[in-house]
């Protein structure tokens, strides 16, 4: 499976749920049962350096190699939320990053070479 196509998968899936947007722990809990429940190997609290955690990775099998990171972010500043996405495609364990968000705003289609996207929570509230 190509970063296109789990990315569009795991977008379409957060988009589609009606997740808990007041709380980032809850919903961080929520998505993390979700994204077992459809089957996907995923880790929360996933440390790239010493400074970096990414709140999940989803590997493609192979737990020592890249995957897709998912950023979980339900409030904060465009600009600030940015830093910490350029940041994290910096690392080489990161092949793609999705940002699940509450927040208005978009990302480039790469960062730093990385392929990136954003699922937009509050969709699944309309």
């Amino acid at each position: 499976m190509t970063f296109g196509d789990l990315a569009t998968e795991i977008v379409t899936l957060l988009e589609r749920a009606p997740l808990p947007l007041s709380d980032e722990k809850a919903l961080q809990a929520e998505m993390h049962a979700l994204l077992q429940r459809e089957g996907f190997a995923v880790s929360r609290e996933v440390r790239l350096d010493a400074s970096d955690i990414v709140d999940f990775m989803i590997f493609d099998g192979d737990y020592v190699l890249s995957g897709l990171a998912i950023e979980v972010k339900i409030k904060g500043q465009r600009r600030a939320i940015y830093r910490q996405v350029e940041r994290y495609c910096g690392h080489p364990r990161v092949a793609g990053i999705v940002l699940a968000t509450n927040v208005a705003m978009a990302l480039p289609e790469r960062i730093k070479g990385v392929p990136a996207c954003v699922a937009q929570l509050g969709r699944a509230w309309l």
